[in-house]
Formats: structure tokens, sequence, C-alpha cells
């Protein structure tokens, strides 16, 4: 997740992306992604397996910044909203 000017992002994991994108969107959640308007999905991986989610999680969370923004435009060079694609 990431807000308009892609400066902030919001790395977790959830077992119903529609969902919990969603909330964002709606801003039911509290916290992190309520406080610097992360509402934008730009990037996801799908896992089979939770705890393969979790490691993957945990390696972003320790990328530096530039490298996430090049992480994501290997998927999406605009850097575009990708929720309503999924909805």
């Amino acid at each position: 997740m990431s807000n308009r000017h892609c400066n902030t992002f919001y790395i977790g994991v959830t077992n119903d992306l529609i969902r919990r994108v969603s909330e964002h969107h709606q801003k039911i959640i509290k916290g992190f992604t309520e406080k610097y308007n992360l509402v934008n999905l730009v990037y996801y991986e799908i896992f089979e397996d939770i705890m393969d989610a979790v490691a993957r999680e945990k390696q972003l969370k320790n990328w530096h910044r530039l490298w996430k923004i090049n992480l994501i435009k290997t998927k999406n060079p605009l850097i575009e909203d990708l929720y309503e694609i999924l909805k």
C-alpha cells in the first residue's frame, strides 16, 4: 500500500486481498495506513503457504526504499492503484 505521492509504503499479509484493500480505501483500519493515507494498492504477491508470505513480508520490510520502488515498477510501471483491477 502507498499514498498518492508514493513516498510511504505499508507491507502486510492478508488472506483476503480485496477485503483488506477495501478496508484501507474506506479507512476502516486505524493506525499507520490511516495516518499516512496509504490507500493505493501498488504491488502484491500471491502465496499458497502463509509461512512463505510472512517470510517475504519480513524480507521486503528490510529493503531500501529504492529497491521497493524498482520491484513495484516491474509489475506496475506507472505505480497506479491496482485495486480497481482486482475488484
